[in-house]
């Protein structure tokens, strides 16, 4: 397959990068800064530097990739509004398939995550999480499939991973950690698999 993986610099976008390499796909692998993502070189990789701001950029960016796979954060000192212009642009590319990532307790996951949950989300999110449910339902609403990750760790890949639906999501006073290599090696499952496609879901390990 050919990938795009966005956010490629940070630590999930990394990891979506690598698996995906190790996996053999091709992958075009974007950050604002290139010489930033750290990934041993490969003929199937490329590097590319393009803003999710630059919605132009983006899309040249995308060129022949039948999917995108979403690492995006929001890094320090960015302005509340960087996930959701992310998603309009990748979403203006026309890919075949967008997979996103997003935290549980936001938008359509917020019930099944609870009301404490949902009370901190908003005590410390601020404006982010605005921002991150219009991310999600934008992404949604084009077909694509949102991953919502509980707190991540940088632990190994879980030998016991599996995507669950929320309705089936296990009840927890606070959602369980789930190692970054776990959400990338979930979120590639679903780029080949296809199981929930248009659906909001949990990766647990």
């Amino acid at each position: 397959m050919k990938l795009t993986v966005l956010g490629a610099s940070g630590a999930t976008g990394h990891q979506l990068t690598r698996q995906a390499l190790e996996r053999g796909h091709s992958v075009t692998a974007i950050a604002r800064d290139p010489s930033r993502i750290a990934v041993p070189d490969s003929d199937r990789l490329k590097c590319v530097g393009a803003d999710v701001r630059d919605p132009q950029a983006i899309v040249q960016a995308l060129a022949g990739s039948t999917t995108v796979l979403s690492g995006l954060g929001v890094a320090k000192g960015d302005k509340p509004g960087v996930l959701t212009a992310g998603a309009r642009a990748v979403v203006a590319a026309k890919p075949e398939r967008i997979i996103w990532l997003g935290a549980i307790g936001t938008g359509a996951s917020a019930v099944a995550a609870g009301l404490l949950t949902r009370i901190l989300l908003r005590m410390f999110l601020g404006a982010e999480l605005e921002d991150k449910v219009t991310a999600d339902t934008i992404v949604l609403t084009a077909g694509g499939t949102v991953f919502h990750a509980g707190p991540l760790t940088n632990e190994s890949l879980s030998p016991t991973r599996r995507t669950a639906t929320l309705d089936i999501l296990p009840w927890r006073i606070f959602p369980s950690s789930v190692s970054r290599a776990t959400v990338a090696a979930a979120m590639l499952d679903e780029a080949e698999r296809q199981h929930h496609v248009g659906q909001t879901v949990v990766p647990l390990g």
